[in-house]
């Protein structure tokens, strides 16, 4: 009986030792949005081949319209890698357990409020009190911006109404006249303007300069299962955002093929990103302490979070 039983153990302990091996084999599972310049970095390593070169087999799992749905497949254990806002990563994290870790920041800045290219009464942000501004979701990165914004100016907070409009019609919406502004991500201020409908009032990097906006993220239990990952993933995003850095144009045409925007859209819409790796704690946790300001999120300790879900310190 004790042989059987240590035979059971042993056959036991080499069934999981295989199924690491064949876990760590696998390719990675990579989610990112679609249309984002901000996550052109992610972009650039899959097409110049950087993940390979650092080691690591990739596919793409899922290009998705928005963070809060990439994080629900995170959740459901669908991806292993990802390319999101910071916003929908804390708030996932925070509410619902999702097991992910801040392994990179990617850029920084990127987004504008931007009113109607033919409105001439407004002229600062004051002049849109009592109207209505639309931003992507609430918790979102750009529903930060604007209500910092709104503070900045020492402006009434029951004057700032806010909707939600997906970015691919705000646009639009705005030609309309059903809102009087809308604050976004690029390229979507930059298609607005393009397009005559836009121009813009005030952009990000006015607000909140150099704040955080999009961060590479990966599986708490990827990470476990592969040894080295997290140091490979770094380099990998640090090469590709220094590959934007050095060859904008070749950037460019990768941005082009892969969204399918014109060549003059990406490159004004770039302009207004930096990308980025480092990430600055303090600045993080700005975004902690609003999101549980607001009461999106639950949590008691903001730095204790941060540990949590912070790789990089």
């Amino acid at each position: 009986m004790r042989k059987f039983h240590y035979t059971l153990a042993v056959l036991i302990a080499l069934l999981g030792l295989f199924d690491c091996q064949k876990n760590s084999s696998e390719p990675l599972r990579l989610g990112y949005l679609n249309g984002d310049l901000h996550q052109l970095p992610a972009l650039v390593a899959l097409e110049k081949g950087l993940f390979a070169e650092n080691g690591l087999a990739v596919r793409v799992a899922g290009i998705f319209s928005a963070g809060p749905e990439e994080m629900s497949a995170f959740r459901a254990g669908e991806l292993d890698l990802g390319y999101v806002g910071i916003a929908p990563v804390v708030s996932s994290a925070a509410n619902t357990g999702t097991a992910v870790k801040i392994v990179s920041l990617v850029n920084q800045e990127g987004s504008s409020l931007v009113i109607s290219s033919s409105d001439n009464q407004i002229h600062a942000l004051a002049d849109l009190a009592g109207n209505p501004i639309a931003i992507p979701g609430f918790s979102t990165v750009q529903d930060f911006l604007l209500r910092l914004a709104w503070e900045n100016q020492n402006l009434k907070p029951d004057l700032l109404k806010i909707i939600v409009v997906k970015p691919p019609e705000m646009g639009e919406t705005l030609r309309q006249g059903s809102i009087k502004a809308f604050i976004a991500w690029e390229p979507f201020p930059t298609l607005a303007i393009s397009s005559g409908k836009g121009k813009i009032l005030v952009s990000s990097r006015e607000i909140w300069p150099g704040h955080p906006c999009c961060v590479l993220i990966a599986s708490g239990k990827t990470l476990k299962e592969r040894p080295g990952l997290e140091d490979a993933l770094k380099k990998t995003n640090r090469e590709a955002i220094d590959f934007i850095r050095s060859n904008p144009d070749e950037a460019v045409k990768i941005a082009v093929k892969n969204t399918g925007m014109p060549d003059n859209v990406i490159r004004e819409a770039m302009t207004r990103i930096t990308y980025s790796p480092d990430i600055r704690r303090e600045d993080l946790k700005r975004y902690v302490d609003f999101l549980a300001r607001m009461g999106y999120v639950k949590i008691s300790d903001a730095e204790k979070f941060l540990d949590e879900i912070l790789l990089s310190r």
